[in-house]
């Protein structure tokens, strides 16, 4: 079965609370509920993390590998100056999809960067807890494809 990681990033344990009118007022578990359970109709296995500090989120994506098909991201603000999350995601070779909750070009001009991007499969933002759920449609649909063709 494909296996994915969920990685939540800085501050997304706060979810429900900070700033609904950015982020609405899902919590982080009832995302992790919503992904299981999208995950098990997408005939995938989710497992998810969340850290506030860079290096577990590090150590998280490094110790995927061999153990995990692929990764879905937010990796919060980190998402726009982490160089070392980005390596860490160029070095695991593992298919990741960047997730956001809200639309970061449509915010402030600092959020309009993401480092991550350019070592991503794919980027989806703007659309709430929409997002996760479209970003592990596309990592599901990718990752079950790549697995087709390796059998064929």
């Amino acid at each position: 079965m494909v296996r994915i990681l969920v990685i939540h990033g800085p501050n997304l344990n706060l979810l429900g609370t900070r700033e609904p009118e950015v982020y609405g007022s899902t919590t982080l578990s009832e995302i992790d509920a919503m992904l299981s359970e999208l995950a098990g109709e997408l005939g995938v296995e989710v497992e998810s993390f969340q850290s506030n500090h860079e290096g577990a989120i590090i150590d998280a994506i490094h110790d995927a590998r061999g153990r995990f098909d692929g990764i879905l991201l937010n990796p919060g603000a980190y998402t726009h100056y982490s160089l070392a999350i980005r390596d860490a995601v160029a070095a695991v070779g593992l298919p990741v999809v960047e997730v956001h909750l809200s639309n970061i070009y449509q915010r402030e001009p600092f959020r309009h960067r993401s480092v991550i991007a350019p070592v991503a499969a794919g980027t989806i933002a703007g659309f709430g807890t929409e997002s996760y759920r479209l970003g592990l449609r596309a990592l599901a649909h990718l990752l079950q494809g790549d697995r087709a063709q390796r059998r064929n």
